[in-house]
């Protein structure tokens, strides 16, 4: 049986592919380790005392009425200046954000080093929202907060604050 010369020239290369493939893998694998660890052993700079820039995202249904009543029970003068977000066709979320300032902020911040706390809607009981569950397996928020504590079982890294309103 002979073998022509494309079929020997693919059989040749194929351990070299292989082998790229792996070399790409590995690297990547622990490019993603490296930013994992620095971006989790950076400390928090802030004294406790220090007002923190806090940026609201604001949906529509019952997302909106959720971060409101999470807003009143806050200390308004240590989360300043209060930032908010909204689709420009959701103008009940922003009505109701203007009932609760005295003026909406509406103005673009500089991008700096910030901590990101994700609150994980009470109406998520047995599994965690799309948006939730990307920060969360991605890592992305430095502390994750749920309102169910079978959520806290099932997803270890999250923790359970009980219902915030």
């Amino acid at each position: 049986m002979e073998l022509d010369s494309g079929n020997y020239l693919s059989m040749a290369l194929m351990p070299i592919f292989i082998v790229t493939f792996i070399v790409i893998a590995t690297i990547s694998i622990l490019i993603r380790i490296i930013y994992v660890i620095s971006r989790s052993s950076k400390p928090l700079k802030r004294v406790a005392h220090e007002p923190l820039s806090t940026l609201i995202v604001l949906g529509s249904g019952g997302h909106t009425a959720e971060m409101i009543n999470l807003l009143s029970e806050l200390q308004k003068d240590r989360f300043v200046p209060r930032i908010y977000i909204a689709a420009s066709t959701d103008n009940m979320s922003l009505q109701k954000a203007r009932a609760l300032e005295t003026s909406l902020v509406d103005q673009v911040v500089g991008i700096r080093w910030s901590s990101i706390f994700y609150v994980e809607s009470i109406a998520r009981v047995r599994k965690l929202s799309l948006s939730g569950l990307l920060l969360y397996k991605l890592q992305m928020a430095d502390q994750f907060f749920v309102q169910w504590p079978q959520l806290e079982k099932k997803y270890p890294r999250a923790h359970y604050v009980g219902c915030l309103m």
